[in-house]
């Protein structure tokens, strides 16, 4: 009997602290949060494109479309704590020689030939995540814009006023970062250079006076160098 009740108070020492730790309140491990990707435009970024340009109404250059390719470099800041970004671009692009001149009432035919475009633009963007939605604007040229004039199958003479080489341009774009390092864009850029006046020549354009202009659609892809940090997460 003295062993038995011996080992039940032995029993009951070592079964009390453990009775008091289960009374003891719950406490849950904390939820896990993934961690929060944050997206930085700041930086410096090099990239090429392709894409069509296309002329617009009342111009030299007909309603054939060309394509073109070329390339952009640039710098992007983003505003800490903000969703805006500030940026600067040179962007120069070569085109195709895709149109067969205009022909007028009288059969004069007026060829031209453009074949490169280049800016230096602003830019202001509005990002969310991944994305950068912008617009552009700033000034263009363009190589020297050739006329030639075709009439009763000879060259003709003529005289223009204008026929600028120097513009401005405007455009509006959406760029995505698909990695810390690159991004991909779609982006639609005007180019206006003034206009082109006949002051002399065959009768069926002299004096007329044309628009000289382009509509560009691109594609693009830069490499971000990442200046500040592209992408940091957050916990």
């Amino acid at each position: 009997m003295k062993r038995f009740l011996l080992g039940a108070a032995a029993l009951a020492a070592f079964a009390a602290p453990a009775a008091a730790a289960d009374l003891r309140p719950y406490t849950p491990a904390p939820a896990y949060t993934a961690p929060q990707v944050v997206y930085n435009w700041t930086g410096f970024y090099i990239g090429g494109h392709v894409g069509g340009a296309f002329a617009g109404d009342n111009s030299l250059l007909g309603n054939d479309g060309r394509l073109l390719g070329g390339v952009q470099g640039g710098f992007d800041y983003q505003f800490a704590g903000s969703n805006w970004v500030i940026g600067a671009e040179a962007q120069y692009s070569w085109l195709g020689n895709a149109n067969n001149g205009v022909v007028f009432p009288g059969g004069t035919l007026v060829t031209t030939n453009n074949n490169q475009l280049g800016s230096a633009t602003g830019r202001l963007g509005y990002a969310w995540g991944p994305a950068l939605l912008y617009a552009k604007g700033g000034f263009a040229w363009r190589d020297n814009n050739n006329l030639t004039v075709i009439n009763a199958g000879l060259p003709a003479a003529f005289t223009t006023a204008g026929n600028h080489k120097d513009g401005y341009t405007v455009g509006a774009g959406l760029e995505y970062m698909f990695t810390p390092n690159w991004s991909a864009k779609v982006e639609y850029q005007y180019y206006n250079f003034g206009n082109t006046t006949f002051t002399t020549g065959p009768a069926d354009i002299a004096g007329r006076r044309f628009r000289d202009d382009e509509h560009t659609v691109k594609a693009g892809l830069n490499y971000r160098f990442g200046w500040g940090g592209p992408v940091v997460a957050k916990y």
